[in-house]
């Protein structure tokens, strides 16, 4: 059973006749302060309804106070901030119904009950809740029903804590981190939960560190460096425009020399750079990017003794202008 086949089971209800407004979230001038520390400065974006909204930074850049000072958990020091027209802090007993919150590494259950019992418990402080048991079926929790929610393994937690923020048919989801942790066949499972919201008109905001994720899900994406905005937009406009790249794997490490030496080689505006871990790549203007340039890589590698591998050619991905725009050192 996929998310795609329940799809419709997913869709938020409409509350009491109210108009549908173009915005599920905005924050105009959001400030955040914890003593001295400036944690978000006079941060501003607007969520549109129906849409996945990636928030991206690096650790401390503001994402998760943010995304709590939308959930109502946090004060905000300035500024202001609406979610589905209401103030969160103000509004949180009308709001809570109505919002979805996935909280950072999977947190919100009792540790002493079981999978089942606290899916079902959350399920029924909501009017019109989604089967919890299919919410089990669907994130692959069945066969730990009966589980004890402190004996779940770490990936088993986050998604439990997923299907807590989506057994009420929300109409806004906040997903903290949601795939943190996650094998590769859960982060596909939660990443069709998202797609299924999405196609229902359910509006979901989450944070990420996964690059590729956010490209995939997000129709807009909001980077966030030192508390303030530093770029916003869907994933195709953040990277159209961006010269292409030649990437390649090698098992020896070239040191810089090395790759001045290559560089030198190349077709006239073409660069190489390391990007660790092994990676390397070549930009330069569209018109270098071609065989030519393909040959004097493969030629110089071979006069060095290095066997390059996972050779490919393509536009600069999201990852790529994340970290040009908030640095490549650890943080």
């Amino acid at each position: 059973m996929t998310p795609s086949t329940h799809a419709r089971t997913l869709a938020a209800t409409e509350w009491g006749g109210e108009p549908l407004r173009s915005a599920a979230v905005e924050v105009t001038g959001l400030v955040k302060r914890y003593g001295p520390t400036l944690a978000v400065d006079e941060l501003s974006f607007t969520v549109p309804r129906g849409s996945v909204f990636a928030v991206l930074g690096p650790n401390g850049a503001g994402k998760t106070s943010t995304i709590e000072t939308c959930e109502g958990f946090r004060r905000a020091d300035g500024g202001s901030v609406r979610v589905l027209g209401r103030d969160p802090v103000r509004d949180a007993t009308e709001l809570r119904p109505r919002v979805g919150v996935m909280l950072q590494a999977g947190g919100g259950a009792y540790p002493g009950a079981r999978v089942g019992e606290m899916l079902r418990l959350t399920a029924s402080y909501c009017r019109n809740p989604i089967d919890p048991a299919l919410l089990l079926d669907l994130l692959g929790l069945s066969d730990s029903a009966r589980k004890p929610v402190k004996r779940l393994s770490g990936g088993q937690q986050q998604r439990l804590s997923l299907a807590m923020a989506v057994v009420g048919r929300p109409e806004l989801v906040f997903l903290d981190e949601p795939t943190a942790g996650l094998d590769p066949q859960a982060r596909h499972a939660v990443w069709g939960i998202v797609e299924a919201l999405r196609s229902d008109g359910v509006t979901v905001v989450l944070s990420t560190h996964h690059m590729d994720e956010a490209e995939r899900l997000a129709d807009e994406v909001l980077i966030v460096d030192a508390g303030k905005k530093v770029a916003h937009g869907t994933p195709a406009a953040l990277t159209r425009g961006e010269q292409p790249t030649l990437r390649f794997r090698a098992d020896a490490t070239l040191d810089a020399d090395a790759l001045l030496a290559l560089t030198a080689t190349l077709p006239a505006g073409c660069v190489a750079a390391s990007t660790g871990d092994g990676g390397y790549q070549v930009t330069g203007p569209p018109s270098a990017i071609g065989p030519h340039l393909l040959a004097a890589v493969t030629a110089w590698c071979a006069e060095k003794s290095v066997m390059p591998s996972d050779l490919q050619v393509g536009r600069r991905t999201l990852e790529d202008v994340f970290l040009d725009l908030t640095g490549r050192e650890l943080r």
